[in-house]
């Protein structure tokens, strides 16, 4: 299959001379299209910060990290936001939905920041899907904790975006809504062929997974297939 996501000799580090902290030792990785990828380690080992420098989020100190062979480190700052905005969809821990905006609205808010129109008969398959038909029009706060991060999933999701990062989306709730959250992720990357990167404390969620990666101390390993 080809490479989706590509990230070569990827160095971080906070700091200088005695005091300088290596946040990751050259990582290089590739993910394959519409694989979905777990990411383990111990909190501190550099998982959030290569997350954080794949979503663009974040600047290597050194190494490139290319999407569908597009190098998002030498965009300029501009190029960089709509590339973002518009190839990779984002799944927080706490959910980071807009409190003012019902459902329907916080999962079309990226394609309005993109001055579109979204498709009408996409959002009602998403809505669908994530099992959210009937509390379109409710607001965050009259959510469960599992139907705010399922709006999650669908603002990430409604741009179609090449690639979907999730940090910890299970982080917040409880086992039952732990596992429709990650039945969902697997859903979705079946229907839509889509690629996952997800970051999880939680081994027996990051066993769903088609491959992990393992972070310690900043450096990667590959542990290959989950269900091996």
């Amino acid at each position: 299959m080809m490479n989706l996501l590509e990230v070569k000799s990827v160095f971080k580090t906070y700091g200088e001379g005695a005091s300088a902290v290596h946040a990751l030792k050259d990582v290089n990785f590739t993910v394959s299209r519409g694989e979905f990828v777990a990411i383990v380690g111990e909190s501190g080992s550099g998982k959030s910060t290569l997350l954080n420098i794949i979503g663009a989020l974040d600047d290597p100190s050194s190494g490139q990290v290319l999407i569908d062979g597009k190098s998002i480190l030498t965009m300029k700052d501009n190029d960089r936001t709509i590339f973002r905005r518009r190839n990779i969809g984002f799944i927080f821990q706490n959910f980071n939905l807009i409190p003012e905006l019902t459902v329907e609205q916080n999962i079309i808010f990226p394609i309005l920041l993109d001055y579109r129109k979204p498709d009408q008969k996409y959002l009602e398959e998403l809505l669908d899907i994530l099992g959210l038909k009937e509390c379109r029009h409710r607001l965050p706060s009259q959510l469960s904790g599992g139907q705010q991060q399922r709006t999650a999933i669908g603002r990430a999701l409604i741009t179609q975006p090449s690639l979907i990062l999730a940090d910890e989306p299970t982080g917040n709730l409880d086992t039952k809504n732990s596992h429709e959250v990650i039945t969902l992720l697997k859903e979705t990357e079946e229907k839509y062929r889509q690629t996952i990167i997800m970051i999880t404390h939680n081994q027996s969620i990051a066993q769903t997974a088609d491959r992990i990666l393992r972070v310690s101390d900043g450096e990667i390993t590959d542990l290959g297939g989950s269900r091996i």
